[in-house]
């Protein structure tokens, strides 16, 4: 892996946490939320692979293995995620996060 391509994929993975973090804190629907807390979480699973493939000269499992790791954190959050969407929604008739002050249904 060269240094241009080292510095490419790190300017993506700085815009992928920019945009998560940005609609972390601009989004007031929870499923928009979860949407950007994944992309907040693809841009750390991108800098896992792309320093792994860095460092060990692109033979090295090390950061593969904890992007697997973190793929299947990822898909955890979304269901519990979605659970907690749907009983709010149930509950309240809205999924809007100003909404939802209190944490008891």
């Amino acid at each position: 892996m060269t240094a241009l391509a080292l510095a490419d994929l790190l300017g993506l993975s700085a815009a992928l946490l920019g945009i998560g973090l940005f609609g972390i804190l601009t989004r007031r629907n929870f499923i928009l939320l979860l949407i950007a807390v994944e992309i907040s979480m693809n841009a750390a699973i991108l800098n896992f692979v792309v320093f792994s493939a860095f460092l060990s000269g692109g033979s090295g499992v090390n950061g593969q293995a904890a992007a697997v790791v973190l793929v299947g954190l990822a898909a955890t959050e979304v269901a519990v995620g979605l659970a907690i969407v749907l009983a709010l929604n149930r509950q309240r008739g809205s999924i809007n996060v100003a909404e939802a002050t209190s944490l008891k249904l």
